[in-house]
């Protein structure tokens, strides 16, 4: 059992986890839940593997139930009965409001999404939110340079740049840095090309892990890279998703007088517990 010690009225946070994947050289999976399915099937997956795991729920997420309480609370329930610690992450807010949301029902981890406001006013906008986030022991993780979405791979000019990454850790006292180094985020194809030589300037730079966003669209072998290159977090969301319907639509067309739900996302949630499984060995 990886259940970890108390930390600032938490039992742990996003940070701790990362910290502790640092020591043994690897990184920690963070992962998108949209359906309480996929928490669940990420529990399943962490406890296989028996490696901690990090359950993001995303402002979009938030849009499409509506409010954030129930599904940040069923979260928090799958993680309190995982046999691995497993931390519950408000990902990419651009809403104030929303992080104090997070905050108050005790989420242990806020991604403060910045990164299309200029420099300045990013520095200063993540540097307040840090500041909340510390007051509720709660760890911040921040954006510097852009993450491409729905357009694509970002262009080189907005990738991080490692002088102003040093700069804005330090004037922003944040604990995790996402960062732009050629992936991007609803990629449904493994192709990304993630500059390596950045990844290892930025985190010779910094003094705090970085994050790699946009992982879906990165091969196994890549990602593997660029945990060795200096990435302690690595997201995936699209690919899971794939992976999920991939498993419902072989079921609904295997028996097209299927309605019961149950029974096509029953094997969606074993395929991406699977898969879970072996996206945390990998990069463990």
């Amino acid at each position: 059992m990886l259940k970890l010690s108390s930390h600032s009225g938490h039992k742990f946070t996003a940070t701790t986890l990362v910290n502790d994947a640092v020591k043994r050289g690897g990184a920690v999976g963070a992962f998108n839940v949209i359906l309480i399915e996929h928490a669940e099937a990420y529990a399943i997956g962490a406890n296989e593997a028996k490696l901690p795991t990090i359950f993001q729920i995303s402002e979009n997420a938030v849009k499409y139930h509506g409010s954030l309480k129930p599904i940040a609370r069923a979260c928090q329930a799958i993680a309190e009965d995982s046999d691995v610690s497993i931390s519950v992450h408000l990902d990419h807010a651009e809403d104030e409001n929303l992080i104090r949301q997070a905050l108050d029902l005790g989420l242990d981890s806020v991604m403060f999404d910045g990164s299309k406001l200029d420099f300045a006013t990013n520095v200063s906008k993540s540097a307040e939110i840090a500041k909340l986030c510390k007051q509720y022991g709660v760890s911040i993780e921040v954006e510097l340079g852009e993450v491409g979405g729905k357009d694509g791979v970002h262009a080189p000019g907005v990738r991080t740049n490692p002088a102003e990454a040093k700069s804005f850790v330090e004037a922003t006292g944040v604990d995790l840095l996402a960062v732009a180094v050629g992936s991007s985020h609803a990629m449904t194809t493994r192709d990304a090309t993630l500059d390596f030589a950045l990844i290892r300037e930025i985190d010779a730079a910094v003094s705090v892990p970085l994050v790699l966003h946009g992982s879906s669209g990165v091969s196994d072998a890549d990602i593997q890279k660029a945990v060795a290159a200096g990435m302690r977090k690595i997201n995936i969301a699209t690919h899971l998703n794939h992976v999920f319907t991939d498993e419902v639509r072989q079921a609904l067309s295997g028996d097209p007088k299927m309605v019961d739900p149950r029974k096509y996302i029953k094997p969606a949630r074993k395929a991406v517990a699977s898969e879970i499984a072996r996206l945390l060995l990998l990069l463990g």
